[in-house]
């Protein structure tokens, strides 16, 4: 688990007082990464995203044991109990938790508990969570495509744009991402086509697609990203550039 910000800060230029007037640097795009580990291999045999909401009662328990993942809060607190390890999880923390562990999850305090389980875990399988939890699952992806032997990063990120955030350039991933929408709109560009993704979108990026995101809105624009992509590549790719 590591947490990281990366921010533009504005700056001040100083100029003559008859020509010039104080200007800033554009808010910048932020990055939080909440969790991150590496995997052997991702080839053993085909591997899904899944994302599931669970939602437990006040001192409501909840055992869970599927793919790797990672357990991330919304609303209320959740102790997160893994192989003796302890933590409890505020809203907009999150835990990873390895394939084959069982956890179990708890919501302490006196309010309900929400929080998302992203997972990465073999196709079609599903994830052993207590039937005691209210527990929807939002999305499931297919196969994800065109995975490599070799070792994998896995990373899970709250990434914000800020408002009237013109779309970046098209590009693709080298792995493949989940995204969840947290607040505000996004644009997201496809084939020439842009759709607007609210709070509570899911997106899948599976390797290849060609895309584009812009925040047109006057809001900031915050979501979370699962993904994977090979050890010592990046995440993202330009356009041009095709993995052979």
């Amino acid at each position: 688990m590591r947490g990281m910000t990366m921010s533009v800060v504005a700056m001040a230029i100083l100029g003559s007082p008859l020509t010039q007037t104080a200007a800033q640097t554009p808010p910048a795009t932020t990055r939080t990464v909440i969790a991150a580990t590496t995997l052997p291999t991702v080839v053993a045999e085909p591997l899904s995203f899944k994302l599931v909401s669970v939602t437990l009662t006040p001192g409501q328990s909840s055992a869970s044991q599927g793919g790797s993942g990672v357990v991330y809060q919304v609303t209320g607190s959740t102790r997160v109990s893994v192989g003796g390890v302890d933590r409890t999880l505020s809203p907009g923390e999150g835990m990873f938790v390895a394939a084959g562990q069982q956890a179990t999850l708890t919501a302490e305090g006196g309010n309900p508990s929400t929080f998302l389980h992203f997972l990465l875990m073999p196709a079609g399988g599903q994830d052993q969570t207590s039937a005691a939890a209210s527990a929807g699952k939002l999305y499931q992806t297919a196969a994800i495509p065109d995975l490599k032997a070799g070792t994998y990063d896995l990373n899970f990120s709250r990434i914000t744009f800020p408002p009237g955030m013109a779309s970046n350039p098209p590009h693709h991933r080298s792995g493949a991402a989940l995204y969840y929408v947290v607040s505000g709109t996004g644009a997201n560009t496809v084939d020439g086509k842009t759709e607007a993704k609210p709070p509570g979108s899911v997106i899948y990026e599976p390797f290849g697609l060609v895309h584009q995101w812009g925040n047109p809105g006057a809001e900031p624009f915050t979501f979370l990203v699962f993904d994977i992509n090979p050890d010592g590549t990046a995440a993202v790719l330009p356009d041009a550039l095709k993995r052979p």
